[in-house]
């Protein structure tokens, strides 16, 4: 059989009375909008509106999830299209790059990566064929036909998809032309349907190569004296505050680990002054990027920016990859990462403070139980994000509402994220989640543990309410607004 199968149960309980009440709780909230606060989609993709071209280049070659598995199994993710830094040569033909991809596809069962391009070849693209060796081509140029025509460009899929909000994510030296050109058409800017995120890790980190160029280049920008510590914060303050007035409601930071730290203004220009001259040691950059937690955990509260932290990667652990193929091509994994202390620091600072809302990621599941279900049931400024990146599948959506939720409660979370660069899959990914929380909540009420009512309110909150209410998109710039009830 070739054909996908419908699949109105998929991820529901096998037991009928469970599954049936699933069915119920999911047909609530399948047709809500979706709130996506976190991603990385090019905000240059819907300024532009250009058609997709290629569904090589849209699907497999920006995916590292796909890309990662093949190299895993010998494939280099250069016949896949993954261009390279060095000058070599690249598979440059889709087709090919397709070919090679569904020869392969077998690798990818009981993942996740299977389960979200089904349904993006299901649901997004109405093409309900295997992929095989043998259906490659055939459903290549199906999504082809697809992507040629007007309904299949990137703000009518937008609209399909019922996206409320999209937050992409940038770097402070972005000049966030592709937000202006979107507010200027009324889909950006203060609360606009495509808004930015500020990540400042590349002028924060001391041990990213060119630090020192690019903070320079902030000064340039922003017309701050970048050559010391207080200028350098002031540049940041103000891009923080350029940010704002383009429609972000929060920043994010990726740093290796959760640490926090602080330092007197003395010691914190020391190590700037060290990073300038490129004598920062690791120990140095560590320290650094642990006090600017403290710093931009200040400016959130004077500004109303959501503060996210989603640490915990070892980046570019696969050297060749990264030497070859650069940043952000797969070669980064999960670390072990303490939150009760490293985060001391920050929280005896601004944890109890309302003003302050810092969103807790992990990849590293053995702290859900342990940690941070504990602080965010125990600090009014903290809320725990969703799973992500390698936990946000079936099972990691499962394992964290199991683990979190009798410390945590519903309303110490702040809905699905699908932090994704692959624009196509943000509906199938926040149905996944929708479909694991109704699952979840049927189970409490078969089991007399929750109301059927309630169970409705809360997988709306889940779905909609909360991250709309963590995120400030509802306007908020202060903790006026009571949390959820969970």
């Amino acid at each position: 059989m070739t054909a996908l199968p419908h699949r109105p149960d998929l991820l529901f309980p096998a037991e009928p009375g469970q599954r049936a009440v699933a069915r119920e709780l999911f047909a609530l909230v399948r047709d809500l909008p979706l709130i996506s606060p976190h991603g990385h989609v090019d905000a240059g993709l819907l300024a532009d509106d250009a058609p997709f071209d290629d569904p090589a280049r849209l699907i497999v070659v920006p995916d590292h999830y796909l890309t990662r598995m093949l190299h895993s199994q010998g494939v280099p993710p250069s016949a896949l299209g993954v261009p390279r830094l060095t000058g070599e040569p690249v598979e440059t033909d889709g087709r090919t790059v397709w070919r090679t991809f569904a020869r392969h596809w077998h690798l990818f069962r009981g993942t996740p990566s299977r389960l979200w391009l089904e349904l993006v070849l299901g649901e997004v693209f109405d093409v309900r064929l295997r992929l095989t060796p043998e259906t490659a081509d055939e459903i290549y140029d199906a999504l082809l036909d697809r992507l040629a025509r007007p309904e299949f460009r990137p703000r009518a899929l937008f609209e399909r998809f019922r996206l409320e909000v999209l937050a992409t994510t940038e770097s402070p030296l972005d000049p966030l032309h592709a937000h202006a050109r979107l507010a200027a058409e009324g889909w950006g800017g203060p609360g606009g349907r495509v808004i930015t995120t500020f990540r400042p890790d590349d002028v924060v980190d001391l041990e990213w190569d060119g630090w020192a160029d690019r903070v320079a280049a902030l000064g340039e920008l922003t017309g701050e004296d970048t050559g010391g510590y207080p200028g350098y914060l002031a540049a940041l303050e103000r891009r923080r505050e350029a940010f704002r007035r383009a429609g972000a409601t929060a920043t994010d930071h990726g740093h290796p680990t959760a640490r926090t730290l602080r330092l007197d203004p003395a010691e914190a220009a020391e190590l700037y002054r060290r990073g300038l001259r490129g004598e920062a040691t690791p120990a140095d950059a560590e320290a650094f990027r642990a006090h600017m937690l403290l710093e931009f955990a200040r400016m959130s509260v004077e500004d109303g920016l959501v503060m996210q932290l989603h640490p915990g990667s070892v980046r570019n652990h696969n050297r060749w990859l990264h030497t070859t193929h650069g940043r952000d091509t797969g070669g980064d994994i999960p670390s072990a990462t303490d939150y009760v202390h490293h985060l001391a620091p920050l929280l005896d600072a601004f944890g109890n403070d309302p003003r302050l809302r810092l969103v807790l990621f992990t990849l590293d599941e053995t702290t859900f139980t342990r940690e941070l279900a504990p602080l965010a049931g125990g600090y009014p400024a903290v809320f725990l994000g969703a799973p992500w990146w390698f936990l946000d599948s079936p099972e990691g959506l499962r394992r964290f509402r199991e683990t979190v939720t009798e410390t945590a409660g519903f309303a110490n979370t702040a809905g699905f994220i699908d932090d994704t660069r692959a624009f196509c899959s943000i509906p199938v990914r926040h149905e996944v989640a929708r479909r694991v929380d109704a699952a979840f909540l049927a189970r409490l009420v078969v089991e007399d543990r929750l109301p059927m009512d309630e169970a409705a309110e809360t997988i709306a909150d889940l779905s909609y309410h909360l991250p709309r209410r963590v995120f400030r998109l509802d306007g908020a710039r202060s903790d006026d607004l009571p949390r959820a009830e969970g």
